[in-house]
């Protein structure tokens, strides 16, 4: 039998994997040529970094107060309140943090930029650019994955510090010789020869 009847979306899926790899390496190649907009480049980061902002803030914020409510209750049944600082920063560096700037990235930038593109192909302005001699990978696609390269780690970072400033906030409110206990421990969790 085919393989079509066994997994009958292999194909279409098969066909737009390798045209997400095909796209990669046009990225990598013109990106190591030096064909870079450095104005379409700030434009996209702009969109990613500041649009973003206020989002990721606020999930930080939240995922680490609410991060720091569940760990605390657990941790002061086991007489241990002291680790809730250090397994606060400890998650929020390895795994909160990145993730869901990743899925706010996802949702909100990379939607605006197919819907943009979108857009472009339907008006017939991609058929322009190559009309006008511009390679559409130059001017729309390398600009926004530099865009989001450059801005998604500064968008990490942000969100770290929130979350471990709002962990802080109810630590404060929940326990209360959380604050030394809270920024002792989180700064030896996050220097592990400490």
């Amino acid at each position: 039998m085919s393989q079509t009847v066994w997994f009958p979306g292999l194909g279409r899926w098969s066909q737009r994997l390798g045209i997400a790899v095909l796209l990669g390496g046009q990225v990598l190649l013109h990106s190591l040529r030096g064909k870079l907009n450095p104005r379409h480049t700030l434009d996209q980061m702009a969109v990613v970094g500041p649009g973003s902002l206020v989002v990721v803030l606020l999930t930080g914020a939240f995922v680490g107060m609410v991060f720091t409510i569940q760990v605390a209750r657990e941790f002061i049944r086991f007489g241990t309140p002291n680790l809730v600082g250090g397994v606060l920063a400890l998650s929020l560096a390895r795994e909160l943090a990145p993730v869901l700037t990743a899925v706010i990235a996802a949702g909100r930038v990379s939607s605006a930029f197919a819907a943009e593109i979108g857009t472009m192909q339907v008006t017939e302005q991609i058929d322009a650019l190559y009309m006008l001699r511009t390679d559409p990978v130059d001017y729309l696609v390398l600009p926004r994955v530099v865009a989001c390269c450059l801005m998604l780690p500064v968008l990490t970072l942000l969100a770290l510090v929130v979350g471990l400033g709002g962990g802080l906030l109810v630590a404060n409110q929940c326990m209360p010789s959380a604050p030394p206990n809270f920024s002792t421990q989180s700064r030896a969790f996050s220097n592990p020869g400490m």
